[in-house]
């Protein structure tokens, strides 16, 4: 995992206090809420919210786009159990903080996201927060990136129909990935597990997120 220097910023206490919110939602993971202390979420925000950055609350960051609720990601990412050498796939790199955490967490973070604009911003603010272990692609997040497959662990930041086939072939074997699935505006977070049997799914709650679009997900 690639150690690298928050920028010099004011917000440290309000990333504390962060910190403690999502520690008294239940997150435990020790690392999770490290890379939370240490990852600067106002970099990841339009100027305009940058006061509301350390809320636990979505926030738009434009194209029709939200940064989540940081409660959210920090679920997410404990539900992976990342241990910190893994090579990890994200669909849907948005504002780039989600990036930053896995950046913080694992050793390879390769990103997709559909919305040029996004990606651009995303990376001005990757390299703004010193993250190094980052490569990003614009695309369609359903066919994955198969380049650098597989991938110990795959993140999907929006939801889908169904889990995407590709994503399904780069998933590693006793991988891990973590998908909104359902209709649109009400999906049932799922957790998919490749093993030596076979593909596991287990739900892990109700979620709502942006549609996954794609050739395997929703039309635009």
């Amino acid at each position: 995992m690639e150690s690298r220097p928050v920028s010099r910023d004011t917000y440290g206490g309000y990333r504390a206090r962060l910190v403690e919110t999502l520690r008294a939602q239940g997150i435990r993971d020790l690392a999770v809420l490290r890379a939370v202390s240490t990852t600067p979420r106002h970099l990841f925000v339009p100027e305009a919210v940058r006061h509301r950055a350390y809320e636990d609350a979505a926030l738009p960051i434009g194209n029709g786009q939200t940064i989540s609720q940081p409660f959210t990601q920090a679920r997410y990412l404990e539900t992976l159990e990342l241990k910190g050498n893994e090579r990890v796939l994200e669909i849907g790199t948005g504002s780039g903080y989600q990036t930053a955490l896995l950046g913080a967490l694992v050793s390879q973070v390769f990103s997709i996201e559909r919305v040029r604009a996004l990606a651009e911003t995303a990376q001005a603010a990757l390299k703004a927060a010193g993250v190094g272990n980052a490569s990003l692609l614009v695309g369609d997040g359903t066919l994955g990136w198969s380049a650098y497959a597989p991938y110990h662990a795959i993140l999907v930041a929006a939801g889908g129909p169904e889990v995407p086939p590709p994503l399904l072939e780069q998933l590693a074997p006793r991988g891990r990935m973590i998908i909104p699935l359902g209709v649109h505006g009400a999906q049932t977070l799922t957790l998919v597990r490749r093993t030596a049997a076979g593909v596991e799914t287990m739900e892990i709650g109700k979620a709502r997120f942006v549609p996954l679009v794609g050739e395997h997900g929703f039309d635009a």
